[in-house]
C-alpha cells in the first residue's frame, strides 16, 4: 500500500517535469497576470489532452499506461500532422499505435536487469571460490559479557 502511494506521488512529479520541460511552462511569455493565468491553464489543459491521448494509445496497443512515453506521443504528433496533411492518416490514436510507426518510440524501452560488476583483476579466480591473495579468517563469535 505504501509503495502504491509512493508510485502515485511519483506520477505527480513526472507530470510537473513534463509540463515544465516538454511543454515549457517554466518560461512565462508575458508579465500580465491574466496572460500568465491563461498560459498556465492552457498548458495544463494540453497536458490533460496529452495524457488522454497516451491512455488511448496504450489501450489500442493493449499495454499499461506506464509503458507509454508522453514525450514521444508529443513528438509523434508532428509526424501525425504531416501524414494527415498528405492524406495518409486520419486518427492519431491508430497512427501512433500502428506497427509501422513503432520507430517513433511511443513504447518505453525495457531496462536491462542490473548485473553485478566484478572489478577484480582475475574475475574467474574470484568467482570460483578459490582464495585469491589470502584466506579470510574464520568467523569469530561475538560475546556480550565478560568471562569470569
Amino acid at each position: 500500500m505504501v509503495a502504491d502511494l509512493y508510485r502515485r506521488r511519483w506520477r505527480i512529479e513526472e507530470a510537473f517535469n513534463v509540463v515544465k520541460r516538454l511543454l515549457r511552462l517554466s518560461y512565462l511569455w508575458t508579465g500580465s497576470l491574466n496572460e500568465i493565468k491563461l498560459q498556465i491553464w492552457g498548458t495544463w489543459l494540453f497536458y490533460g489532452v496529452l495524457v488522454d491521448l497516451g491512455d488511448a494509445v496504450a489501450e489500442e496497443m493493449s499495454l499499461p499506461f506506464e509503458s507509454i512515453s508522453l514525450e514521444m506521443i508529443y513528438r509523434g504528433l508532428y509526424h501525425f500532422q504531416v501524414a494527415h496533411h498528405k492524406g495518409l492518416a486520419a486518427d492519431p490514436v491508430k497512427y501512433l499505435a500502428a506497427e509501422e510507426n513503432r520507430d517513433l518510440g511511443i513504447v518505453k524501452a525495457q531496462r536491462k536487469p542490473k548485473v553485478k560488476l566484478i572489478v577484480a583483476p582475475f574475475p574467474d579466480a574470484v568467482c570460483s571460490g578459490e582464495p585469491f591473495f589470502f584466506e579470510l579468517p574464520p568467523k569469530i563469535p561475538l560475546t556480550t559479557g565478560f568471562e569470569a
